[in-house]
């Protein structure tokens, strides 16, 4: 028995990047917004990583679609391994050139608010990833991990909407992952 949904016209106009992902294209009327990031909030050991990571992957593998993943938690290594047992071969993908992992460490206890806060270090180093792969598909996990020792609200917002504006400015579909979501 075939289901047909129907898309309401508001939902047509927006351009979509499908995710491969069972029902997650059907109830978000064809996948998520193409170009612009995504907000992925929810606790821990929900699944945001799971998620974001199969929305990269099958992007790849089933789109066409290049991605990047720049993880501030883990490592290229572990996070290979740790999506193995889900038989995603990210170590293949990345040696076909179909995918970047870029490990950003954030030591908390390193990290001292002395003046401006910005992220053009981060901007440099995902144009890299991004053109290295001709990558249409961003994630980065988590954002909290990012702005980790960041006390001051209105720096937090101001950067997090320059990362948006960012990635909207190089025309990728990013996934952006948070704990931090009230």
């Amino acid at each position: 028995m075939s289901t047909t949904v129907s898309i309401p016209e508001r939902a047509q106009s927006l351009a979509k990047a499908r995710t491969g992902i069972a029902g997650l294209d059907e109830i978000t009327f064809g996948g998520l917004p193409a170009g612009r990031p995504t907000l992925i909030c929810g606790g821990p050991g929900c699944g945001k990583t799971l998620l974001a990571t199969t929305f990269l992957v099958n992007g790849a593998v089933m789109f066409n679609e290049p991605g990047v993943f720049v993880s501030f938690e883990e490592t290229s290594d572990d996070l290979i391994k740790n999506v193995a047992s889900l038989d995603y071969d990210l170590g293949a993908l990345v040696a076909e050139k179909k995918i970047a992992i870029d490990f950003v460490r954030v030591e908390r206890s390193e990290i001292e608010e002395t003046g401006e806060y910005d992220l053009e270090g981060l901007f440099v180093r995902m144009d890299y990833a991004i053109k290295s792969v001709g990558a249409k598909r961003v994630v980065l996990d988590t954002l909290e991990m990012l702005f980790a020792g960041l006390g001051d609200t209105q720096i937090l917002r101001a950067e997090i909407r320059r990362l948006f504006a960012w990635l909207k400015q190089r025309n990728v579909t990013a996934v952006i992952t948070c704990q931090c979501c009230r």
